[in-house]
């Protein structure tokens, strides 16, 4: 929004913003899209299983990465930023994942390797009184550390993407950015000399 309201945001750069909120909220909420048929077919909210595939595990979470990184390629053109946007799909469906675990208390995370149930927070509502010291911090530790992992992830991601505590527009194929080389071609229209030229984009 500062950098909207500072001007610097371009009509690309919109199309920039609306991408990544559709792909962070149909990844977000990838796991349940069987619920979707599954209430017109059979009139269930069925969602765990995708076929033979559980939905809430790490093989189903390549659909998230694979899609958005084709959705990159169209959109980009450059494979670092396609690989960056299908990082942060990964993100968003590992988000619902982790919270689903916290409130059911396990997922087929390991599939087809662990068809069993596993629970990263297991550990989480240990009594203090039943554990020493050193396990029940531990406990919380490891737990937490999940959650960080996809949040850096995320953050990762964003970054390398344009976000990061201001919004930086995308370079172009030639490494400059498309504002820098629209100046530069204004002054070079209007006779401006090539140092002048360079002093204006420092100017911005």
């Amino acid at each position: 929004m500062q950098s909207a309201l500072g001007g610097g945001v371009s009509r690309r750069d919109w199309w920039h913003f609306l991408l990544l909120l559709m792909v962070g909220a149909f990844c977000s909420l990838l796991p349940d899209i069987p619920a979707v048929w599954n209430y017109f077919l059979y009139d269930n909210l069925e969602h765990g299983m995708a076929g033979p595939i559980p939905t809430h595990s790490l093989v189903f979470g390549t659909v998230a990465f694979c899609g958005a990184f084709i959705v990159g390629l169209l959109a980009y053109r450059h494979r670092d930023r396609a690989l960056a946007l299908g990082m942060f799909a990964e993100t968003a469906f590992l988000s619902h994942l982790l919270l689903d675990d916290i409130a059911e208390g396990g997922l087929t995370y390991l599939y087809p390797l662990h068809n069993e149930p596993l629970s990263l927070f297991s550990y989480v509502n240990v009594e203090f009184s039943g554990v020493n010291f050193l396990y029940y911090n531990l406990a919380g530790i490891v737990s937490v550390f999940f959650i960080f992992c996809v949040l850096l992830m995320s953050l990762m991601s964003l970054h390398y993407l344009g976000f990061g505590f201001r919004y930086h527009p995308l370079q172009n194929g030639s490494g400059t950015n498309s504002g820098h080389s629209s100046v530069r071609s204004r002054c070079v229209s209007r006779g401006i000399q090539t140092s002048d030229a360079n002093a204006v984009e420092n100017i911005r």
